[in-house]
């Protein structure tokens, strides 16, 4: 069995002179490093001011003493340590032939986030959290050649935090994307939930999966009247994830009717203020 390992610094060593330029050598001069295969970059020193470049160029130069690499989280890191919202992330291009065996990708940030042109035949689980995330990134992952992706996870976010598309964006991820094997999509965190959850709903990914994920966003009983009235058509769902909403308990105790297995938890109400209704996504600080 594989060994998982996080790899990070706090302000002391930040202070000392640790950094992203100092993380691979750290990886590497670590005598356990041979047996770990979940490789997990927590905070590389100031992560708001200072990207992760060096840590990815730093894998690419070392990429034989990686190759073991099965699973990689990039940016695991608290709001103490950095806002989401505030983590320059870096430019993974070179990142997809580097790293051969690498099954699971994580991403925590989106600032700076560049995948380039996505292409791995072992890849078989890519989640991206974020504030918002851009189109540029979802672009990448529309046209991404995954053909053993299993788990698709993109927190959408707010525009105010790099969210610059629309509901239409993400149908476009949807009906152009090529992933065969797909079986839990999370399309989640988004302040259009609603929007999204139809656009979900009605794409070609859910005749094939086990999972929906629309947790995390501001769903309200319109998306879950979209639920009810589209889940029965897909039984190959057995798994639904709507975890922090703004449903209303009698929708919940409706869709926990459902044939499915369900998180409902985290129930949120709007805040009114000047006259207008507020909702928030989860991770929008």
């Amino acid at each position: 069995m594989g060994k998982t390992k996080k790899y990070s610094y706090d302000y002391e060593q930040y202070e000392a002179g640790k950094g992203a330029g100092s993380v691979v050598s750290d990886i590497l001069e670590d005598p356990e490093f041979a047996q770990v295969t979940d490789l997990v970059i927590g905070c590389w020193g100031n992560p708001c001011e200072e990207g992760c470049q060096d840590i990815l160029d730093g894998i690419g130069e070392n990429k034989e003493r990686f190759a073991h690499v099965e699973k990689l989280f990039v940016g695991e890191m608290g709001y103490e340590e950095c806002e989401v919202s505030w983590i320059i992330q870096g430019n993974y291009t070179k990142l997809w032939k580097e790293l051969p065996h690498l099954k699971e990708l994580t991403i925590k940030g989106s600032t700076d986030l560049v995948l380039g042109d996505i292409s791995h035949e072992k890849l078989e689980s890519l989640t991206i959290i974020c504030g918002g995330l851009p189109v540029s990134v979802i672009e990448a992952v529309q046209n991404a050649k995954l053909p053993n992706l299993k788990k698709l996870v993109l927190y959408i976010g707010s525009d105010y935090y790099g969210f610059d598309g629309d509901a239409d964006t993400v149908k476009a991820l949807l009906e152009k994307s090529d992933f065969p094997k797909l079986e839990y999509l999370g399309i989640e965190d988004s302040e259009i939930q609603d929007e999204l959850a139809r656009v979900v709903l009605d794409c070609k990914y859910m005749k094939q999966i086990h999972t929906l994920d629309l947790a995390n966003g501001t769903l309200t009983d319109k998306g879950g009247r979209l639920l009810l009235e589209k889940l029965p058509h897909y039984p190959n769902v057995k798994t639904l994830d709507v975890h922090y909403h703004y449903l209303s308990e009698g929708m919940v105790e409706d869709l926990e009717k459902l044939p499915v297995e369900i998180d409902a938890s985290e129930s949120n109400e709007p805040e009114e203020y000047d006259g207008e209704i507020w909702m928030n996504a989860m991770l929008t600080e």
